[in-house]
């Protein structure tokens, strides 16, 4: 993993990474075994799927008893909601803190968050790949709160970047499509390139998507690459 996301975090991977206890808040002592089971979430259904993972699994890897999920949950669907916002909350810290804020031009910015993305390709693939993506796909017709949940994580996620595109946007005097639904675009871009990487178990793949969406963003802006300019 590169040095600079090793600063105060430690891998759970991306797009999560568990903070540090000093980064977030220790639950209280009444809420770890619901904590528990919503990193048990996290990992599991990102590894196997939401259908293909089991109350008494979740029960099993978060070290709780089943009147406990049932204590903090009324049902599985309920946990599934309750994991899309933790995804939320831990990753909005994680991207909150990144380095990519540090430029000073809107472009450089947005382009770094690209670049942050392609670093956190690392690991096993479910643990990089996007948790709501994962179960959006499984649930969008079966669980509408599900899908409500992972649609809110994806769009708020997305809506982090517009201020810096819109501003980019003005600084170089470019139009024809708003700032939002670029935003939006990377977020199909890189969840496209986490099934790609899934089908055929390469991290190759995710990879190359996502220099392929840098690059059309430079020729969006009109700012190729220090290697690309002629000598």
């Amino acid at each position: 993993m590169p040095a600079a996301l090793q600063k105060g975090l430690r891998t759970y991977q991306p797009v999560g990474i568990v903070l540090t206890k000093g980064s977030l808040r220790v639950p209280p002592k009444n809420q770890q075994a619901r904590a528990r089971l919503l990193e048990a979430a996290r990992d599991i259904i990102r590894a196997r799927g939401f259908a293909a993972t089991s109350v008494d699994e979740l029960c099993r890897a978060a070290g709780v008893t089943k009147g406990a999920f049932f204590h903090h949950f009324a049902s599985k669907e309920a946990l599934g909601v309750a994991a899309a916002e933790y995804w939320s909350e831990t990753t909005s810290a994680l991207f909150a803190a990144a380095p990519y804020h540090a430029h000073a031009d809107p472009l450089d910015r947005f382009l770094a968050y690209l670049e942050f993305r392609r670093e956190l390709l690392a690991g096993a693939v479910s643990q990089y790949t996007c948790l709501v993506g994962t179960m959006v796909q499984e649930t969008h017709e079966s669980a509408p709160a599900i899908r409500d949940a992972c649609a809110r994580s994806i769009h708020e996620h997305a809506l982090t970047l517009v201020d810096d595109i819109k501003a980019a946007m003005a600084a170089r005097r470019v139009h024809g499509f708003s700032a939002e639904s670029l935003a939006l675009h990377t977020q199909a871009v890189l969840q496209g390139a986490f099934i790609l990487a899934k089908a055929q178990q390469s991290r190759d793949l995710a990879a190359e998507s996502v220099d392929h969406l840098i690059r059309y963003v430079r020729l969006l802006f009109n700012h190729p690459a220090a290697e690309e300019l002629p000598a």
